[in-house]
């Protein structure tokens, strides 16, 4: 067991013990009270995480909630035809995977409080614009003015959280991120089966409700988040002076282990192949979870059940894949593996894309057994997928880089899945179905990729024929590039 310090160190103290800890070549055990470090990931666990989970909830409501409003008249009120629903859904995805990877560089700058909170804020007034639409042009606007908000709380959130905790310690803070999605998607279905019979108050449709509520509360709940995010670990005011001290020599031991990179080096960002394979398994997978929460609705009106039973039969789909996201991802983190999981939820999605593509002739509860399978998928092998390359990148400047452009490029998927499904294909969709088995199996490929190339990778690390990096003039930047950095599988 490591001794207690005798007499905590101020901070700063401790910082540049910290500092020279990294660029020395013996790179000493910094030793810190194991009961104050209990202490430390409590209050973490506290204060960083329930705000972030927030955050996504109420971003990712106002992202898919368009679903909702479809079934309750949306489509019909715009004289919306054709492909004009598909392409509302799209638009939103091209400044989103835009602006992800700026919008991390730019927190960077910033304090993320201040700037997580401006977003979900904008995001909370851009929903509240899309009840008071006239016109199906005024919908598709809003909807692109709300990607430009949206853009950068997903990686934003998850850049945060990452800067906390020691990497083998991230996997189950993300699940619990990712399942704040599922429960945004159940309580999504359960508000707008209220927020239904509403409908006409005020002269306004149960749609329009839908967006105006859902949005005020998320811009109220933005205002709040000034005060209630975290900003870096260096500035964590919900510390002592102390238990400040053991987390920054925590996360240095982490750090040590991982090697560095705090200053920008575009080669090493931009030549990793882990980010291009991982963006890629992300890109797969993402189809799978926005078809879900964007067509879900539609389809069970379309196995029978009338519009507001269909907003209350989403919930127990929901409530499943968040006992299955937790159980998989905490298993995941406790076995510290990644891969085999990732498998088992390309299995399982497989089969649920397998029922609806043979559906012709099936009765009603297979096809929502399907549903219960193709969502439980998306939030197994989304939180793992992104927990793996997170555990793989080494450095703040890389992990700023890899989150945004593994979640911001990645959600082309949502393109995809705006589009395959088409109206006049109903209520088979065929092309929907197709083209998602197809990225779903895609995923499992990437995955196979990136398990196999971090086993090479390791073997040639073991033969010592990645050491002459530590002879280089950036020798103490590398990242994940170190020789002594061991990937995890």
């Amino acid at each position: 067991m490591a001794e207690a310090l005798p007499v905590p160190l101020p901070v700063e103290v401790e910082k540049q013990k910290i500092q020279s800890s990294l660029h020395s070549d013996s790179s000493p055990q910094l030793e810190y009270d194991p009961e104050i470090e209990k202490r430390v990931i409590r209050k973490c666990d506290l204060r960083v995480v329930p705000p972030t989970l927030v955050l996504f909830a109420l971003s990712f409501l106002d992202r898919v909630n368009i679903g909702n409003a479809r079934i309750q008249g949306l489509t019909k009120d715009l004289n919306m035809v054709g492909t004009d629903y598909n392409v509302a859904l799209l638009i939103l995805f091209v400044p989103f995977i835009l602006f992800e990877i700026p919008s991390n560089l730019i927190m960077k700058k910033m304090k993320p409080s201040t700037w997580l909170s401006v977003l979900l804020f904008g995001c909370g007034i851009m929903n509240m614009c899309m009840g008071f639409v006239r016109t199906y042009g005024e919908l598709v606007g809003v909807r692109f003015l709300l990607g430009l908000f949206e853009a950068g709380t997903g990686p934003g959130s998850i850049y945060l959280i990452a800067m906390y905790y020691r990497r083998y310690e991230l996997p189950w803070r993300i699940s619990w991120w990712y399942t704040s999605g599922i429960v945004a998607g159940a309580f999504g279905g359960l508000l707008a089966y209220a927020i239904a019979h509403m409908d006409g108050l005020q002269g306004y449709s149960g749609w329009r409700w839908i967006f105006i509520i859902e949005g005020a509360v998320t811009a109220a709940v933005g205002i709040l988040m000034k005060f209630w995010l975290v900003d870096w670990p260096e500035d964590a005011t919900f510390l002592t002076p102390e238990e400040k001290a053991v987390m920054l020599a925590r996360l240095s031991r982490d750090r040590a282990e991982e090697a560095r990179m705090d200053r920008w080096n575009t080669k090493r960002v931009f030549k990793d192949w882990k980010v291009y394979v991982g963006t890629l398994m992300f890109f797969g997978i993402v189809n799978t979870n926005y078809s879900t929460n964007f067509f879900i609705p539609t389809i069970l009106v379309e196995m029978g059940y009338k519009a507001v039973e269909a907003q209350v039969y989403t919930i127990p789909i929901y409530a499943v894949a968040a006992v299955f996201c937790l159980s998989l991802c905490y298993l995941s983190d406790r076995l510290k593996h990644r891969f085999a999981f990732i498998l088992f939820g390309v299995l399982l999605g497989f089969i649920g894309y397998v029922i609806l593509l043979t559906q012709q002739g099936l009765p009603v509860g297979a096809k929502y057994f399907a549903l219960f399978t193709l969502v439980t998928c998306g939030y197994i092998v989304q939180p793992i997928s992104v927990s793996w390359l997170m555990n793989n990148v080494g450095g703040h400047y890389k992990r700023a880089f890899a989150s945004a452009a593994q979640i911001g490029w990645g959600n082309a998927g949502g393109i995809v899945a705006s589009n395959i499904y088409i109206t006049s294909e109903a209520p088979f969709y065929k092309t929907g179905y197709g083209v998602s088995i197809a990225l779903l199996l895609f995923t499992g490929v990437m995955s196979g990729v990136m398990f196999w190339g971090l086993v090479l990778e390791n073997r040639k690390r073991a033969r010592g024929e990645r050491d002459y990096r530590l002879q280089g003039e950036d020798a103490d930047n590398l990242g994940d590039d170190d020789p002594r950095f061991k990937f995890a599988y």
